[in-house]
């Protein structure tokens, strides 16, 4: 259908374009001089004030019109290196169209001939230099989002080749950047005093890309264990599932991120570690029904201001700081609820899956189907949008849109209104796979709970629109 409505555009201007050229017919078009005067993109997706647009660079799967003079008689036309079709009958000697396809290289193309259009015929060829781009780049994760003075920030996405610059939210330029060949990822040291929040923008060979704004976001924390939120427990005991206050650690990497939470206590660790199938094997709340922070209608509107009372949840996510310094695979659920009087039964349970509770079960072993070992080099930020949690994936299943105050009215109307999260041994089946449990005794480090955007921001190669 793309290629119908490209080849109807085009014959539509083509009409409106095409210059008679007076000429005998034996004239040796192979001889005569070939010039490019400008470049035009033809958008058959864009309104009609914009399919014809003047372009100085095109991307993969784009067609573009190119206009000049002495096109009768081409035989080829190279693009980055590579022959590229173009259709003879949509040719004129001023006007040539041509859709760069997915098969030209970009970063890949020798040096000589990267970012040139050549046009070739029988006794003469000509060279235009206009760039190439692949799709636009895109920014997916961040490493670390609440990154300390002197750490690496890895920023992994699509089409991020060549990465020349990072703006951070402050407007603070880097240019010292290490970028993958295959434009997966970029990494920079984060500098001192950033505290701002907001998005990060990168430019590299294919243009812009801007993160989620989450980036330096901790203005609605849940709980950071070192005095914003509040913590919450009850009958605890030494060999209880109950996490207090004596449970949390000060970081292991001393890096000034201050108390944190072991997802599995040392003291159950000393205790011969998590059993297998064991289910509610750990639990950390916060306060809830008696803490004020635990009402989040703080963080609408009427409070901060960083979430709107109509905020779609798919909008919306729980980010939190996690250290596992070694591998963790093969047992072992991290459960997290929004609220309390859940059963802490893992993934697969009824709650995991109920249209009742605000339940997400997180496996960081499996990724894909695949077992894939889960270990950290360092702090690294989890990001579970909170459309992903229960209920909420139930409700948009059925074509509903939850937004941050069913989620806020939920909590607040909940017999318990804890947030919590916690530890889980059981045996899973995953898409059909068996997991059987075993004892685990590692050593994970979580910190930071908060509340941020996520929204993915789409970057124009035409902002004025």
């Amino acid at each position: 259908m793309k290629s119908i409505k490209y080849t109807m555009l085009a014959a539509a201007a083509l009409s409106s374009l095409m210059i008679t050229t007076s000429c005998s017919e034996d004239e040796d078009f192979g001889s005569t001089a070939i010039t490019v005067d400008k470049v035009f993109l033809q958008d058959a997706a864009s309104t009609a004030t914009v399919h014809n647009r003047e372009v100085d660079f095109a991307r993969l799967g784009q067609t573009i019109r190119i206009q000049g003079k002495g096109f009768n008689g081409l035989r080829h036309i190279y693009v980055n290196g590579y022959d590229t079709y173009f259709n003879n009958a949509l040719m004129t000697d001023n006007n040539v169209w041509v859709t760069l396809t997915n098969k030209i290289p970009v970063v890949d193309a020798s040096e000589d001939v990267r970012n040139t259009i050549q046009f070739v015929k029988d006794g003469t060829s000509y060279t235009y230099n206009f760039t190439i781009r692949a799709s636009s780049p895109s920014i997916e994760s961040i490493s670390c989002t609440l990154p300390k003075a002197g750490e690496t920030v890895v920023v992994n996405g699509a089409n991020l080749h060549e990465t020349t610059s990072v703006t951070l939210p402050s407007g603070t330029v880097i240019t010292d950047i290490t970028s993958d060949e295959d434009g997966e990822w970029f990494s920079f040291v984060m500098p001192e005093g950033e505290t701002q929040s907001g998005s990060i923008t990168s430019v590299g060979a294919n243009g812009t890309a801007k993160s989620p704004a989450y980036f330096n976001e901790n203005t609605c924390y849940i709980i950071d264990y070192d005095g914003l939120g509040t913590q919450g427990f009850w009958s605890w005991s030494e060999t209880g599932s109950m996490c207090n206050d004596e449970d949390l650690v000060t970081d292991p990497l001393n890096s000034g991120r201050g108390n944190v939470a072991m997802l599995v206590p040392q003291r159950l660790i000393d205790n011969g570690g998590i059993a297998a199938g064991k289910t509610r094997a750990t639990e950390w709340w916060t306060a809830g029904n008696d803490n004020d922070a635990d009402d989040w209608t703080w963080m609408m509107t009427e409070g901060t201001g960083l979430f709107e009372s109509t905020t779609p949840l798919s909008e919306i996510a729980l980010q939190f700081d996690i250290y596992c310094p070694t591998e963790w695979t093969g047992t072992g659920q991290l459960q997290i609820s929004a609220q309390n009087n859940v059963s802490f039964n893992g993934y697969g349970s009824d709650e995991s899956k109920s249209s009742s509770t605000q339940t997400y079960v997180w496996v960081p072993w499996i990724v894909d189907g695949e077992v894939v070992p889960f270990k950290t080099d360092g702090w690294q930020t989890v990001t579970i949008p909170l459309s992903k949690f229960s209920k909420y994936t139930n409700e948009i299943e059925d074509d509903l849109e939850p937004t941050f105050e069913e989620i806020v009215t939920d909590r607040n109307s909940a017999s318990y209104k804890n947030f919590g999260f916690g530890f889980v041994n059981s045996d899973i089946t995953v898409d059909g796979v068996e997991y059987p449990s075993s004892v685990f005794t590692n050593k994970v480090y979580i910190d930071n709970l908060r509340l941020v955007p996520c929204t993915a921001i789409t970057v124009s190669d035409f902002p004025e629109e």
